[in-house]
């Protein structure tokens, strides 16, 4: 968890991101853990900080909704658009947290999404871009506006007045 990065909001990252099979169940485990002992609480929130590796792929599906209504959180069903949104979203913060490149970003939206969610639509069709590239400088700028649109889906909140 970064400085700038509340545990709420991490939380609610690995959810978006376990709800698409981006992150296993242990790693929500791990997070739930950290929103502890970052001052989160919620006693569902306990007992999914408790459960042991062995345990984590039978009870975070069961426990990560109760945690997630318990907290304020989104929790969307798996395979909804909202999911979808949601795990796009959380992956553009990993890229503008430093923890993952542009094209990595590009291309993990691209594999999973490909060109039919909207809010994605544009990060898949740069993926395409990285593929003809061919010289340094045109990757620079491709990078540069990967990152430009990441920002925009990062901030990009659902019934706000759609895309901007």
């Amino acid at each position: 968890m970064s400085l700038t990065e509340s545990p709420s909001d991490v939380l609610q990252d690995v959810a978006a991101l376990c709800g698409v099979g981006e992150v296993r169940a242990y790693e929500v485990v791990e997070a739930a853990c950290a929103a502890l002992v970052a001052g989160l609480d919620s006693p569902t929130l306990r007992m999914l900080a408790g459960c042991t590796r062995g345990e984590a792929d039978y009870d975070v599906p069961e426990l990560l909704p109760a945690v997630c209504e318990e907290l304020s959180l989104v929790f969307s069903p798996r395979g909804s658009v909202a999911a979808d949104e949601a795990a796009v979203r959380a992956l553009a913060r990993r890229l503008l947290a430093g923890t993952m490149t542009p094209w990595e970003l590009t291309w993990q939206v691209h594999q999973r999404f490909g060109h039919q969610l909207p809010l994605a639509e544009r990060l898949a069709a740069l993926d395409d871009e990285y593929g003809v590239l061919e010289d340094g400088a045109a990757v620079a700028e491709v990078d540069a506006e990967v990152r430009a649109e990441a920002r925009r889906v990062a901030d990009h909140r659902p019934g706000y007045g759609g895309l901007s």
